[in-house]
């Protein structure tokens, strides 16, 4: 008696056990797509902690702007900090070549600058959060679909119970603890999708907090031409 023999009985009983169908499938679908997106989160995050101290390094190492962004373009089209620092490259100039007209008079530099760089930072920041809706979804909800599958499943078995006048132990354990697998099941598909999810949390707020951090910096330098740390000397 285990879980063989309850997929046995529900594909020998497919009209009876569709509420468990129903349920088994749900909870398989989550699992897959929590794996996906763990999966795929943990190698996106990776390489872009392992390039971020390279591409900011490489940014302020360029004695020549021009250089340091032509860098920062040849950086691959995943890489989020040289898209920063580009979209800021990008409204500096912008501003510069529009000198006179009313999106000078309306915008200062600095403005028009730290306003493409709140944009740049909240999309990339954004392309962090792929995924994590499902992961928390179903570190909420897996738990419960799973409760759901016992509590059908323990209403079918002292239905047929009933219908056969077996009340034994023997004849009770089998069917209820077949049933109670489908709440193990939902634990096991909750458990890793919540570990995923903090991990991941910790990961992406570590991340913004180095976007934020450059974006202060390239603030500093294309609205004043320096970075204010290389005037104080703290960097």
């Amino acid at each position: 008696m285990g879980f063989g023999h309850l997929l046995n009985e529900m594909t020998a009983k497919p009209g009876e056990f569709a509420v468990s169908w129903i349920v088994l499938g749900s909870l398989v679908i989550m699992s897959i797509g929590s794996w996906y997106y763990t999966v795929v989160n943990w190698l996106k995050n990776s390489v872009i902690r392992a390039r971020a101290e390279k591409v900011i390094r490489t940014f302020w190492d360029t004695p020549n702007p021009a250089d340091a962004i032509r860098a920062m373009e040849e950086q691959p089209k995943n890489e989020p900090f040289s898209k920063v620092a580009l979209d800021a490259a990008q409204a500096a100039l912008h501003h510069q070549r529009n000198e006179g007209s009313r999106l000078v008079e309306s915008l200062n530099r600095s403005e028009f600058i730290d306003r493409a760089l709140r944009q740049a930072v909240t999309r990339e920041s954004a392309k962090l959060e792929s995924g994590m809706t499902w992961l928390a979804t179903t570190g909420a909800t897996a738990p419960f679909i799973g409760l759901l599958g016992t509590v059908w499943g323990i209403y079918g078995a002292l239905i047929r119970i009933g219908a056969t006048g077996q009340a034994s132990i023997d004849a009770v354990a089998g069917p209820v603890g077949e049933a109670l697998i489908m709440t193990a099941l939902g634990l096991f598909v909750a458990i890793p999708a919540v570990v995923a999810f903090n991990w991941f949390v910790r990961m992406n707020r570590d991340t913004n907090a180095k976007f934020d951090s450059f974006a202060h910096d390239l603030h500093d330098f294309f609205a004043t031409g320096s970075r204010v740390s290389d005037a104080t000397g703290k960097r």
